[in-house]
């Protein structure tokens, strides 16, 4: 058995008996071009998941290794011209990004160097610059090599559509719905849209978010005695979160309880426009930007607060949500959820009965919405409770790693 003890400050976010893997079970290599940002734990939490198989990380770069711990690791850097590639294929010749046939070669002698059975790649953009890879992987197969390499691409909400108006961008990702093996996405919606955009639907397989619930206890919420309403929000801070609405709803909202508060917990590039306008509806003083927080101070956050707000919107370039990891944590821990009929939120959020949906964008809605669900003093702990069984019904962690291997066999057997 391999040496892979660890320190006892290792991340509570490792299982515990993760290092207890053997070196026998098949290996799938999983490509992630940075292991890992802060915003990928969910990523993280899937790879450390499996059991059967063997994970092996390939990427271009590593950050955060403290906070995502792992020893298998093979970082493929880009190449020194890659500055110059960009230039060339996007700028002058207006297409996708690509890996040279070079990079495309080492990658595939990498896989064999682990003994890969599978490369699972993740987010459908990175497919379309695998493309070359995809391509030598097909080849071996229709020449019926003995050790085949299938490839996995799965799909998480913004790349399925981003630049699909782009006629470069839409024949490559129809490349990359040829060339694998299996598409994985993370809702019913997204499946849909890939659908749409041209993919085979016997390449499609849902593979929903994990949400690990032994790390996340319940809490049964009841609504404040003294009319002193938590609302929070957890996001980066772009359009497509709907963080606009909110404010405008929450404005609405603490007319009728002027005690309530709202907590927007994380960063990005909205937070000057947030500012002022929360300046602008005169409800800066209940409004906090905690910017960047850790997971133990998000689950305090939680729960401290009564309602859970994601409003979410379609972006600018067309982006959109699969099913918010935010959210689905936030309705493990009982918090019931006001929403939009947006992307996958509807597969997560059942209306009226674990939260409320209203449509984008519409802000007097979402307020009378939220005023319905601080109105009955029973509503609140039926739906705390039904977003926590809802979670644990669709999204449990242990569940979607076992689904996520099934499909692995799948497409190795």
């Amino acid at each position: 058995m391999r040496n892979r003890a660890v320190s006892s400050t290792q991340s509570p976010l490792l299982p515990a008996n993760y290092y207890l893997q053997v070196p026998s079970q098949p290996v799938a290599a999983q490509y992630v071009v940075t292991f890992l940002k802060p915003e990928m734990l969910h990523v993280y939490r899937q790879i450390t998941a499996l059991r059967e198989f063997r994970p092996v990380v390939l990427c271009q770069k590593r950050e955060c290794a403290d906070q995502f711990p792992f020893e298998d690791v093979q970082i493929l850097p880009k190449p020194w011209s890659h500055q110059i590639r960009r230039f060339w294929q996007k700028s002058l010749l207006g297409r996708p990004i690509t890996i040279y046939q070079s990079e495309a070669r080492r990658i595939l002698a990498t896989l064999r160097t682990i003994e890969a059975r599978l490369i699972h790649i993740y987010f459908g953009h990175i497919g379309v610059h695998l493309l070359p890879l995809l391509d030598l992987l097909a080849a071996e197969q229709q020449l019926a090599v003995s050790r085949r390499i299938p490839a996995i691409v799965s799909f998480h909400g913004a790349d399925a559509d981003v630049d699909f108006d782009q006629p470069a961008h839409r024949e490559a990702i129809c490349r990359v719905f040829e060339r694998a093996s299996v598409l994985l996405v993370r809702s019913e919606s997204l499946a849909e849209r890939l659908r749409d955009h041209g993919a085979p639907s016997e390449k499609i397989r849902l593979h929903r978010t994990g949400i690990p619930r032994e790390q996340i206890a319940f809490k049964q919420r009841r609504s404040p005695d003294d009319g002193a309403w938590r609302l929070l929000q957890s996001c980066r801070l772009i359009p497509k979160k709907g963080l606009i609405t909110s404010l405008r709803a929450f404005a609405e909202f603490s007319r009728t309880f002027p005690k309530a508060c709202l907590t927007i917990a994380g960063e990005g590039p909205q937070l000057p426009e947030l500012t002022q306008l929360a300046s602008e509806l005169g409800i800066s003083e209940r409004v906090n930007f905690t910017g960047f927080v850790s997971q133990p101070e998000l689950r305090g956050l939680e729960y401290a607060s009564h309602i859970f707000l994601h409003p979410s919107e379609r972006g600018p370039d067309g982006d959109q949500e699969g099913v918010p990891n935010a959210m689905l944590e936030a309705m493990a821990s009982g918090l019931p959820v006001a929403a939009t009929f947006h992307g996958g939120i509807p597969e997560a959020v059942e209306d009226r009965i674990s939260g409320y949906l209203v449509p984008e964008r519409d802000s007097n809605a979402l307020a009378q919405a939220l005023l319905q669900m601080a109105s009955a003093q029973d509503e609140l702990p039926r739906m705390s409770k039904a977003a926590a069984e809802r979670v644990a019904a669709e999204f449990d962690s242990k569940l979607q790693a076992n689904r996520l291997e099934q499909i692995y066999h799948e497409v190795v057997d």
